[in-house]
């Protein structure tokens, strides 16, 4: 049985239509797009298994970027620079 993931995702409504909108840009980086995908999911109630075959994407992935937003909420889905 697959493990229920510790960050559930509760969305403001500014989030929501952030994401919303990244997510309906054709024009941006496929990995933006992918990420505002992932969190709408997971606010959705999805398991990350359910959100990885939805999406074609690796589980490992969904978890990543379900926890980076839990834990830093919209700034969490941008590049991280190391410097």
């Amino acid at each position: 049985m697959p493990r229920q993931s510790p960050y559930v995702v509760e969305l403001t409504d500014t989030e929501r239509q952030e994401l919303e909108s990244r997510a309906r840009k054709y024009t941006s980086p496929y990995r933006d797009v992918i990420r505002a995908k992932v969190v709408l999911l997971a606010a959705q109630g999805l398991s990350n298994d359910i959100i990885a075959s939805h999406l074609d994407t690796p589980r490992q992935v969904v978890r990543k970027w379900r926890k980076r937003f839990c834990l830093a909420r919209l700034s969490g889905l941008s590049p991280r620079t190391h410097g």
